[in-house]
């Protein structure tokens, strides 16, 4: 599985670190936001909601360096769009869902 990385925010900060850690502040504050909505949408059976929530969440992960996460989260918003939910799909997110939460903890 792909791990989580800086690469993409250091390339953007260029070696500028008061950048670089507004970078990391942005994603640290809006990720976990944006996972209680995707959470509730989930709760709530809303597919466009859900949608929505994965379409914000899945820009995280290429962000992250997660470029494989972030085509999977393409997959299964395309699914939801349709109104469809692909358990495995749905287990693929929420794992890279686990994986970034684990990941902004530690930087």
């Amino acid at each position: 599985m792909e791990k989580p990385n800086l690469n993409y925010i250091n390339q953007l900060a260029r070696d500028d670190e008061s950048v670089k850690q507004t970078l990391i502040d942005v994603v640290k504050t809006e990720f976990p936001e944006e996972l209680l909505s995707y959470q509730k949408s989930l709760k709530s059976g809303n597919f466009k909601n859900i949608e929505d929530n994965v379409h914000r969440i899945k820009h995280k992960f290429s962000i992250l360096g997660l470029e494989k996460a972030y085509n999977n989260a393409v997959a299964f918003e395309l699914s939801l769009r349709e109104e469809i939910m692909d358990t495995e799909q749905q287990k693929s997110f929420n794992d890279t869902l686990d994986l970034i939460t684990n990941f902004l903890s530690t930087i």
